[in-house]
């Protein structure tokens, strides 16, 4: 099996399915009512309940975000990730050697999400988790599929419904990657987090999506080292369309003197890292690195969905209106950024969701991506 390393930080995914519980209500005239589930629904309740022990840790402090999630402080010793067989016992590293040949970004802050705005952060030796509620679990098709994408989804296969439009580099040893990701909120369905803001998240898995992995910090893996991101959480501002632009930076790449694979927002702000252990084929390095949007066309009522990618705009109209990425790069053997060579661009179906690859002076090697789905040449 090849090793792909994966530039998983497509801002704008959204699962599409939705999934709906029933119930039956009795109400009485002192308009006092009693609620009856359904049995199955009475387990998956409990079975959810006693998942959410497990992925909520206990708290030192709890800040209210504006859009309604809630954001536990978690000593960062008790963190998800510690829960892994391979990681129990054991505390987060210190800061690795950072690749050499980083130019410095504009954006380093780290105030970049809706709940920061706040002005409150989690205390030093703590880090932030989104907390997931009851509501989220239930949107969810079972509580062993939560938090976790379909089956088979790489990008040499579009079955199960995925569609992607991404830019590649192959055939050499992948030591990391960076881009700058323009942020957009995109028409989508919201399964996962219950709304359409766009996320700042992760995904990892170690078998091709077949029992491993999740997203962010809902299963044991990614560990967490900063204490003013919290994964998962919504990011603001915005892009819109012929008005101002935002984008973020990321570089994932691997330490080269423990082998981890670490995570960096901005021009040096550490997030935190997957442990080399929890890969077979990512020990060493990738030999394919992607990046780009994905999205999940479930066909309601046959034709296709109207869910959006990037902006929602085909990659013609450009600046201000299109989605982009910019400044592709990726980390060689010797632990240095150098910019891409040979980016090739691919669309799964280009009259939904296409892409257009340039190169210049000040953003070096891009593109543009996305659309609007469900449209008079894509029905």
């Amino acid at each position: 099996m090849s090793s792909y390393l994966i530039f998983t930080f497509i801002i704008l995914l959204c699962l599409l399915s939705s999934s709906f519980s029933s119930s039956a209500s009795l109400h009485n005239a002192t308009n006092e009512s009693v609620t009856f589930r359904p049995q199955h629904e009475i387990q998956k309740l409990k079975l959810i309940r006693e998942h959410l022990q497990k992925i909520n840790k206990p708290a030192i402090k709890t800040i209210q975000s504006s859009d309604g999630d809630i954001i536990d402080c978690v000593p960062s010793h008790h963190q998800p990730a510690f829960d892994h067989p391979l990681l129990q016992g054991q505390r987060p590293m210190d800061p690795p050697e950072m690749p050499k040949g980083q130019s410095q970004e504009n954006e380093s802050h780290e105030d970049f999400q809706l709940w920061s705005l706040t002005g409150e952060f989690c205390p030093e030796g703590t880090i932030p988790i989104r907390r997931t509620t009851e509501q989220d679990m239930f949107r969810a098709s079972s509580v062993l599929k939560f938090g976790r994408k379909i089956r088979r989804v790489r990008r040499d296969s579009s079955s199960n419904g995925h569609e992607h439009a991404v830019g590649y580099v192959s055939g050499s040893k992948y030591y990391g990657a960076k881009a700058n990701v323009n942020v957009w909120t995109p028409h989508v369905s919201p399964e996962l987090y219950g709304d359409t803001n766009p996320r700042f998240f992760t995904y990892w898995t170690s078998d091709a999506y077949q029992a491993t992995g999740c997203y962010n910090l809902l299963c044991s893996g990614f560990i967490q080292t900063n204490n003013r991101i919290a994964i998962g959480a919504a990011i603001s501002p915005v892009s819109s369309y012929k008005g101002g632009q935002f984008d973020i930076s990321l570089l994932i790449w691997k330490d080269p003197k423990h082998g981890h694979w670490w995570l960096q927002f901005g021009s040096g702000t550490l997030v935190g890292y997957w442990p080399v252990s929890l890969f077979t084929h990512l020990m060493e390095h990738g030999n394919m690195v992607q990046f780009g949007g994905e999205i999940v066309n479930t066909q309601p009522d046959g034709s296709h969905t109207s869910t959006q990618m990037g902006s929602g705009h085909f990659a013609g109209e450009g600046f201000g209106k299109a989605s982009y990425f910019r400044n592709l790069e990726v980390v060689d053997w010797d632990n240095t950024l150098i910019p891409i060579s040979n980016l090739r661009v691919l669309a799964d179906h280009p009259n939904c969701y296409d892409i257009r690859g340039g190169v210049n002076r000040v953003w070096g090697n891009y593109f543009y991506y996305g659309g609007p789905g469900k449209n008079s040449k894509c029905p």
